[in-house]
């Protein structure tokens, strides 16, 4: 099976990178029991980058590899250390790509070199919990989980950015004329349709410079699939001007220059816009004594129909001088008339939505019993950055479901206590029973998500607060070990902990030795 050299057009899966997870961690210290939360956050991962490559004139690498994926997010870790970057993957495609989803809709035409496309950005990196800590969550128990990266499934369609397309029968002689005025070296030979991929070649015509695009050969009926069909017409779709290359010496009976313009024309009209380019039609092959004649006699009535006509031989290149200079004028009449395409980055956004965040929808399991399907970007998203093994973090999604209205829009609806609730995609849905009001983390939460154990007021502290009160109203020479004696002896306070002070080597000393007998 030949190996293709030349692509145009090929389907493409990308995958970004994962965003790497938060941890939950907590300081520790010598003399520090209760340092803090010092969990880290996860890194974002890599994004797919389209980058337009001049060097590139093929998408030949992505028909063999039609598969391509970015490097995940790194995890967090303690000491506030966050995870590394996943690293973007940048294809290169050549200068005039056009992106687009498998149903057809257009995501981005890429022309400019250095523009780009960020065609599937990177999941983001789940946040530690130092990050999740607040006043009333001082020390949580869970981090949040990186998102998935963006996968996406796109067609690369490759048009040829060139100022001037030449377009014709097979065998008219546009892979010579263009090899006769540029340095390109199409192949040639003498039967149809040698030429099964475009020719680019550049031309120089006084101090300008240019591209022109030799395409494949085009028949009558090609807008139905006849020869190559006109698919390789794309490539001319960004051109400046169309070149008829007629032919003026063919031997097929039936067949001259001005039946072959009609023909092309009709079959550029089926393929569609392509109407408002200037026409330049070029009489080739008048080095052969029949090709002259008809050249001469075929020029005038074509005039005659408001085109510029060249008699040229692409072998001799005659007249060929005269047809470049032709092209270099179209060209810089286009090119004042064109706005500069400056190199730009283009990143995929979902569109904004406006009104409510989340839908909440009726729906029926198989056994008929009733569902509710939450549906919502933001919903959705928290699911996915939820660890279920983890209690507190099921509690926290459950407040922020709260908070977003989630429950009050079931309990609208008529929900009932036990019924599914599935959010997500019905593919990877996940699945709760609908508890109204109900604490879904540990029995030590007094709200849903909420770790109160660095709230609680210690036996200790309590023991000092109450001492330090106390001292306000303390006897003449009573010193502090004395108060919290007081307060033991009256039962203000657990004798468990002992004094908060005392003299050494005194009875309250609890480290003291026993005097021998």
């Amino acid at each position: 099976m030949a190996v293709p050299t030349f692509v145009d057009q090929v389907t493409l899966r990308v995958t970004a990178g994962r965003g790497g997870n938060g941890v939950a961690s907590v300081h520790r210290e010598k003399f520090k029991p209760l340092g803090g939360p010092d969990g880290g956050n996860g890194g974002p991962g890599g994004s797919v980058i389209l980058r337009v490559d001049p060097g590139v004139t093929t998408l030949v690498d992505y028909h063999h590899s039609p598969h391509r994926r970015a490097t995940h997010g790194g995890h967090g870790s303690g000491a506030h250390r966050n995870g590394g970057h996943g690293e973007d993957l940048v294809l290169p495609v050549p200068d005039g790509t056009v992106v687009t989803r498998l149903d057809g809709e257009p995501i981005a035409d890429l022309v400019g070199p250095g523009t780009e496309l960020v065609v599937a950005e990177g999941g983001r990196g789940g946040l530690g919990n130092a990050a999740l800590a607040s006043a009333k969550r001082k020390a949580p128990g869970f981090a949040l989980l990186g998102e998935p990266g963006e996968e996406l499934d796109v067609v690369l369609e490759l048009k040829v950015v060139a100022d001037v397309g030449l377009v014709g029968f097979p065998s008219a002689g546009k892979s010579s004329l263009i090899a006769s005025i540029s340095r390109a070296r199409p192949k040639i030979a003498d039967y149809p349709f040698t030429t099964l991929v475009p020719n680019l070649g550049v031309v120089t015509a006084g101090e300008t410079t240019f591209t022109v695009a030799d395409v494949p050969g085009l028949i009558e009926g090609a807008s139905e699939g006849r020869g190559l069909g006109h698919d390789f017409l794309r490539h001319i779709e960004r051109c400046a001007a169309i070149v008829h290359v007629l032919d003026a010496a063919t031997f097929e009976p039936g067949r001259n220059p001005a039946d072959d313009l009609d023909t092309i024309e009709r079959e550029l009209a089926s393929y569609g816009g392509l109407d408002d380019r200037p026409r330049l039609v070029a009489l080739n092959k008048v080095d052969v004594p029949d090709g002259r004649d008809i050249a001469e006699m075929t020029a005038d009535d074509l005039r005659a129909r408001g085109l510029r006509v060249f008699e040229v031989s692409a072998l001799s290149g005659e007249g060929t001088r005269a047809l470049t200079f032709a092209m270099a004028e179209i060209v810089l009449a286009a090119r004042a008339e064109r706005e500069t395409v400056a190199a730009q980055r283009i990143v995929l956004r979902p569109p904004g939505v406006s009104g409510p965040e989340f839908a909440v929808t009726e729906v029926k399991d198989a056994a008929g019993e009733r569902q509710w399907r939450v549906r919502g970007t933001k919903p959705e998203r928290w699911v996915r950055q939820t660890d279920f093994s983890n209690d507190e973090a099921v509690g926290f999604l459950a407040d922020r479901l709260d908070r977003l209205g989630v429950e009050a829009r079931l309990v609208e609806l008529g929900a009932v206590e036990g019924e599914a609730v599935l959010i997500g995609h019905p593919d990877d849905a996940v699945v709760f029973d609908f508890r109204p009001g109900v604490d879904a983390a540990a029995e030590i939460l007094a709200r849903r998500g909420e770790d109160q154990r660095f709230d609680e007021r210690r036996p200790a502290a309590e023991r000092r607060r109450r001492i330090q009160e106390e001292m306000a109203s303390r006897g003449e020479g009573e010193e502090r070990a004395d108060v919290a004696r007081r307060l033991r002896e009256s039962g203000g306070q657990s004798t468990e902990w002992g004094p908060s002070g005392y003299e050494i080597g005194s009875d309250d000393d609890p480290d003291a030795l026993p005097d021998a007998p």
